[in-house]
């Protein structure tokens, strides 16, 4: 395992005190596990955008004009 210094925000680093007391775990095992997620979450969104790339790019007014045609707004 590799140590690093991270630079938190006051009210960050006494919320992840907190949570490690009550969960009983360590802080740098809630920072580990929050990475991981994101970086899954960062391949999922690669992935989806890998299947609907070649999807038509619709503008922010058509979406407007099309969900007031359809009567959702």
């Amino acid at each position: 395992m590799s140590k690093a210094t991270l630079y938190l925000d006051d009210t960050l680093h006494k919320a992840l005190r907190i949570k490690a007391a009550e969960t009983r775990q360590s802080m740098s095992d809630l920072v580990n596990d929050a990475l991981k997620m994101v970086l899954r979450e960062d391949l999922e969104d690669i992935s989806d955008w890998k299947v609907r790339r070649k999807e038509k790019t619709v503008s922010y007014d058509e979406l407007l004009s099309q969900l007031k045609k359809d009567g959702t707004i």
